[in-house]
């Protein structure tokens, strides 16, 4: 067996946590050749979300964003705006506030001009990358003065409530890596508008009906405070506790998952040789200061490593607001659709019609339990390998000198009606951009359906909770529990058979992943999920 050992939580991360802050039949096909076509053209056209970034600018903020840049094209950004947390704020002379871990402002416009540099070589490998004035044109600076502040009229929150008036009726999806501050002060504004006008009650909805908030912890009080109860409406992704896994909590796990997010791995693909951008980016000990951070938050500094032995140098330190774009990243795994189907971002459950939580659990077969956090840990290997080939994008002027993720089909389509008992057989078609071998990989990701495995009672979640935070979700197997129960033949081959469960419900659904893996550098996959209902 694996080790299951969990990394020891030492007093001095459990303080770097606190600091930091920040879901007998016959075979199953689809019989008309134009239903077939039809089918494989939903299953590859991109979809691309709009997207609003807000920032407090942590290190982990920063990181986040760099990131961001190389996966620019995979979305439609509108905006980023700087906004404050209650970890970081900028202060206020006049009123006698001063700052906290302030950052400052300047960051964001460097990395955008260093994002220039790598412009003409992204474009070279994908189609859709905005161009670096765009970007410095929807920059501003919202309110930063101090947590959770949302009382003035800023830059930011005016630029925001223009976003959130305009005719595109299509979902907005807002990032939320810091505050909700300036998005409060943006439709507060709105409110105080319209509010004792006839107009009020249409205005109010369609806003609600176009947003989505995506939060990474609750930095300040201005959700729950002013939006929750003026605007109950919005949608609401609530990452309370996952995205501390691909943040400064990754030491907890077992090392299955974290192979590459140790330095070595790091300093190889990611921070040598790859450009200003990349350079930029923020490992332990790789000499990186940030002016008006805490000393002992310092993590670039050889003091931070000296203090902090359970880090070697480039060990990755953060990104735990990249699960907020991760989730719109349209990679075949459907995630956009419902936040309980799962993917990079993470799998939430619905509290209620509005709001979801990472409240749902994946099972862990390292730990052999169940874990909210392994929705986005079950992942971190494949989300590495592919940021690492587009770090190689950014330093690539040639397209035949970088790999390119393949593309993938089900000729059967991605939503099929089947009867229990029934024998289903998929068939996977994909292609290379780059000509490379391709293997496939059928799984079920069996957590994500609502059949039922087992008929044994669960045993209650439990909260991992340090010093006050939660920062995971588990519980472990109940005696006699039974999981992944469906046997998938050939599922290393393109055709993979199964059989419907004879015990299934009218109504109950099915997800098969279907992926496939190049043999170029990194060995980049793409992935297509099918969804079976039972009649």
């Amino acid at each position: 067996m694996k080790n299951k050992t969990a990394v020891s939580i030492t007093a001095s991360l459990i303080g770097a946590l606190l600091l930091a802050g920040c879901s007998s039949g016959s075979q199953s096909a689809v019989s008309e050749e134009s239903e077939n076509i039809v089918a494989q053209e939903q299953s590859t056209e991109k979809v691309k979300a709009r997207t609003v970034i807000t920032t407090d600018g942590e290190v982990d903020d920063m990181n986040s964003m760099l990131r961001y840049f190389l996966y620019a094209n995979e979305m439609e950004l509108e905006g980023v705006v700087l906004t404050s947390s209650m970890y970081h704020y900028a202060g206020d002379e006049e009123a006698g506030i001063e700052p906290f871990r302030w950052t400052g402002t300047e960051w964001l416009s460097n990395m955008t001009d260093a994002y220039e540099e790598a412009y003409p070589n992204l474009i070279t490998h994908a189609e859709g990358y905005p161009e670096p004035d765009y970007i410095r044109d929807v920059t501003k600076i919202g309110n930063i003065t101090n947590a959770g502040e949302m009382e003035k009229v800023t830059e930011g929150s005016e630029f925001l409530k223009e976003l959130f008036l305009d005719d595109d009726e299509s979902d907005l999806y807002v990032q939320t890596w810091g505050g909700t501050n300036t998005t409060a002060r943006a439709l507060k504004s709105i409110q105080e508008e319209y509010e004792n006008t006839e107009e009020w009650e249409t205005i109010k909805q369609a806003v609600s009906d176009k947003l989505v908030l995506y939060i990474i912890l609750d930095q300040d009080e201005s959700y729950s405070s002013y939006i929750a109860t003026n605007w109950p409406d919005i949608r609401i992704i609530n990452d309370q506790s996952n995205f501390w896994h691909f943040a400064y909590a990754w030491k907890f796990h077992t090392d299955e998952v974290n192979s590459k997010l140790q330095g070595e791995w790091n300093y190889e693909n990611i921070k040598n040789g790859h450009g200003s951008l990349l350079d930029m980016y923020a490992l332990m000990g790789d000499g990186n200061m940030l002016e008006g951070e805490l000393p002992e938050e310092q993590r670039g500094s050889e003091e931070y490593l000296e203090n902090n032995p359970q880090y070697n140098q480039y060990d990755f330190i953060s990104e735990g607001d990249s699960p907020s774009f991760f989730y719109l990243i349209d990679n075949g795994l459907r995630s956009m659709e419902d936040p309980s189907f799962g993917g990079w971002g993470g799998r939430f459950g619905a509290e209620n019609e509005q709001l979801y939580r990472n409240t749902v659990l994946d099972f862990d077969p390292y730990t052999e339990r169940y874990e909210a956090e392994y929705s986005l840990m079950r992942w971190f290997d494949d989300i590495q390998s592919d940021f690492a080939a587009r770090a190689d994008w950014a330093i690539t002027a040639d397209y035949e000198d970088a790999n390119h993720n393949p593309v993938l089909t089900v000729d059967e389509g991605i939503d099929l009606e089947v009867e229990k008992g029934e024998e289903v057989t998929l068939h996977a078609n994909a292609t290379d951009p780059d000509g490379d071998n391709l293997t496939y990989s059928w799984w079920r990701y069996f957590e994500a359906d609502t059949y039922e495995d087992s008929t044994v009672e669960p045993l209650e979640a439990v909260a991992d909770v340090t010093s006050g935070l939660q920062l995971g979700l588990h519980r472990d197997l109940a005696e006699g529990e039974a999981t992944d129960t469906i046997a998938l033949s050939g599922n290393d081959t393109d055709t993979v058979t199964f059989t419907v469960p004879e015990d299934a419900q009218s109504g109950d659904t099915i997800h098969i992943i279907a992926e496939v893996q190049d043999d170029g550098v990194h060995g980049l996959k793409h992935y297509q999920r099918v969804i079976l209902s039972v009649k």
